[in-house]
């Protein structure tokens, strides 16, 4: 049993990671940036409310915890955004001053060295002319998890669906001659409570797909 600190748990890949850790037992606290109406199964759950600029807020969710998960997610868009790079770098602070040594980062299919394995639409048109600032920060973002001192894990799914958990998916980190498919956000989930204490993927940056 772990404790764990979800960041951006109030939809997608958060909210599955965040139903999945309680099913498992473990001790669980939430971030949101608003209040949310948690269900009856969940309201034993501990939250808090903030954003990831406010390192206030962070240094008190993180505090006395073993491993932080950043879900974060926001829609795609042309326009330039420093959202990632900024929060994770409160993060990385946060994690320092608390010292709390793990964090497991979900970027996506597009970031950093995978780039390229999306296929020819997603690749030369939808990356390039419609999610080019998007990704430019989830590279600022990599790169500043990269250049900390924590134990991390950089998970990149393929492209997310709101399919079952199957638990029966490809973990890659040899990205040779692959093109990214599917991924349920459940099974995304899964897999970043697989890696909760494994040290399997530290420093390591797997494509999880089908």
């Amino acid at each position: 049993m772990a404790n764990i600190v979800i960041i951006g748990a109030s939809c997608g890949i958060g909210q599955e990671l965040l139903d999945q850790s309680y099913r498992q037992g473990h001790n669980v606290k939430a971030m949101f940036p608003i209040p949310q109406r948690l269900s009856i199964r969940q309201e034993k759950l501990r939250s808090t409310i903030g954003n990831v600029l406010d390192q206030e807020a962070l240094n008190k969710a993180i505090t006395g915890h073993d491993v932080v998960c950043w879900t974060i997610g926001t829609k795609p868009t042309w326009k330039p955004g420093t959202a990632f790079s900024e929060g994770i770098e409160h993060l990385l602070w946060a994690m320092r001053d608390a010292n709390v040594g793990r964090l497991i980062c979900v970027t996506g299919i597009g970031a950093g060295d995978s780039r390229g394995h999306g296929g020819f639409f997603f690749d030369r048109i939808v990356n390039p002319l419609l999610r080019k600032s998007f990704f430019e920060d989830k590279d600022r973002q990599e790169e500043l998890i990269r250049e900390s001192d924590v134990d991390w894990i950089i998970v990149r799914p393929g492209f997310l669906t709101n399919g079952p958990l199957t638990s029966d998916y490809r973990v890659l980190t040899d990205l040779s001659g692959i093109r990214a498919g599917n991924i349920s956000r459940a099974d995304v989930a899964h897999f970043i409570l697989e890696n909760i204490t494994s040290r399997d993927y530290i420093g390591k940056t797997p494509l999880i797909t089908y």
